[in-house]
């Protein structure tokens, strides 16, 4: 049946050309005539975008995994190499620090080149990353580790701005947010994994020479999955299909000209006032996350001492309950399309789920701990697609991964100034102050998500251009606001 449409298609609106190999049912075909019927637009959906979107979650996974891998076990790894923790919290936050002056040129490279470069320069800076750690694992190499954080750093500023632009690219109207929070749960699986794990491979021993065997052996178990996803992405994944998948990405691809200035298009963003409220309040809520993931080990093993095992499981606890909010909001989004609402709910109840951990955290029963870290996982990590999915809707037709680009900058500036203020306020007055410190900005937040006007500008160029219908007598019939009329029935495929 596909081959079959696809003949049809090809056949009666040539200028679609060859769907190729790949090309899979059709679900969608609308019709977009301004003259005549070679000017119609047809979507369609491939299934190989759930490849495409499971292999960026895969190599996402083993980036994140990386970022947190130190610091969950930061109290072995000071005492390994001999440093103190400030210093080792600069393992988590050149992620960070990497992300600010090296976003605008990535993200200029994925408006310009497309997915698939940008996927391959990600996975080779983090093969790359990982196999530098692997000869560092000496107590003297303290610096070779951090070099080799660096390059995988560098490989996170490809990753995080991709999973709005591939949603957007590959799937349906009707499941585009959901495919983004596909990818932000692989890159939050990751975060999870680099909780759990570290603190397993890496126990705390005294015998220096046993230390350095168990932390080599984490990096080649790192440096062996981001190789062979790696070889992965060469061979299976793809730029974008030839034909769109929706018609607010048809018009996407026509309204962005090559010659349009990259720099045009963030002075853009920067002018748009609901995008700036989205973007400045996203930074305080995920910032606030970065600093918890970040000092977690320390939070906990003040309050619980030799708990790294617990505290890596906490940790755990955190991002499964943020994955399961990160599709349970997902799947709400392409529901309701309720997004301001729904981000600003979500917002209110990061801070409230803020608030009971910071309370509970010393009440000394280790399974509180565990609830209401979930508790704040859930609403806070289940907050990451509700940003990225907004932002698309608010600044449509720019590009996704300039918007994108742009929440996750202003992120990693708030994660790198609450990381480093709450780390001097525990050291000075306790968890209980850092804590309050992350309430006061969550709260800044939530009042200026209230202010941020829903301008769902995505959904209106969806709406446009309705799919056409065929009545019982044959006659086609189409609803548009272009002013066009449909293109002929026959490029409406069989059912």
């Amino acid at each position: 049946m596909g081959d079959k449409n696809a003949q049809n298609t090809t056949e009666n609106c040539p200028h679609l050309g060859a769907n190729g190999p790949d090309a899979m049912v059709p679900t969608e075909c609308s019709g977009i005539q301004k003259d005549n019927c070679s000017s119609a637009v047809t979507t369609r959906l491939y299934k190989r975008r759930w490849v495409i979107v499971l292999l960026f979650s895969l190599y996402s996974l083993s980036n994140a995994y990386q970022w947190i891998q130190y610091g969950i076990i930061s109290n072995i790894i000071m005492k390994f190499y001999s440093v103190d923790g400030f210093t080792v919290d600069w393992l988590s936050m050149v992620y960070m620090l990497s992300y600010i002056p090296f976003i605008f040129p990535t993200t200029w490279l994925l408006d310009n080149k497309g997915l698939r470069l940008t996927a391959l320069a990600a996975n080779a800076l983090n093969c790359a990353g990982t196999w530098i750690k692997v000869a560092s694992a000496r107590p003297n190499l303290f610096w070779v580790t951090m070099l080799g954080q660096f390059l995988s750093s560098l490989a996170q500023v490809f990753i995080l701005g991709m999973p709005s632009s591939l949603a957007s690219a590959w799937f349906g109207a009707d499941e585009v947010s959901t495919a983004c929070s596909i990818g932000v749960f692989g890159n939050q699986m990751g975060i999870a994994i680099g909780f759990l794990v570290p603190p397993i491979l890496v126990p705390n021993v005294d015998d220096v020479n046993e230390l350095a065997y168990h932390i080599r052996i984490m990096f080649y178990i790192s440096a062996g999955v981001a190789t062979l996803i790696f070889v992965l992405v060469v061979i299976v994944f793809q730029d974008r299909p030839e034909i769109p998948p929706t018609q607010s990405q048809a018009q996407a691809r026509n309204t962005r000209p090559d010659d349009d200035s990259y720099m045009a298009s963030i002075l853009r963003l920067l002018r748009n006032k609901p995008f700036i409220l989205l973007a400045i309040s996203y930074g305080l809520n995920v910032g606030c996350f970065y600093a918890i993931s970040t000092l977690l080990n320390r939070m906990i093993i003040e309050h619980y001492p030799g708990e790294e095992v617990n505290a890596g499981r906490i940790g755990l606890t955190i991002v499964i309950a943020g994955m399961a909010g990160s599709l349970i909001c997902g799947i709400w989004l392409d529901k309701t399309k309720t997004y301001k609402q729904t981000t600003l709910v979500v917002y209110v109840l990061s801070l409230v789920g803020m608030l009971v951990y910071a309370f509970t955290l010393s009440l000394g029963h280790m399974w509180v701990v565990f609830l209401t870290a979930g508790l704040l996982g859930f609403f806070m990590t289940g907050y990451l697609p509700l940003g990225f999915e907004f932002a698309v809707e608010l600044t449509f037709p720019e590009s996704e991964g300039t918007s994108s680009g742009l929440l996750n900058c202003s992120a990693q500036i708030f994660g790198i100034i609450f990381t480093i203020c709450e780390g001097k306020i525990i050291d000075a007055w306790g968890t209980l102050a850092g804590n309050i410190f992350l309430c006061i900005f969550l709260l800044i937040g939530t009042v200026m998500t209230g202010f941020i006007k829903s301008d769902l500008r995505r959904q209106k160029a969806n709406q446009q251009v309705e799919v056409q219908t065929v009545s019982p007598a044959g006659s086609v019939t189409s609803v548009q606001d272009y002013g066009a009329t449909a293109c002929s029935s026959s490029c409406q495929p069989e059912s």
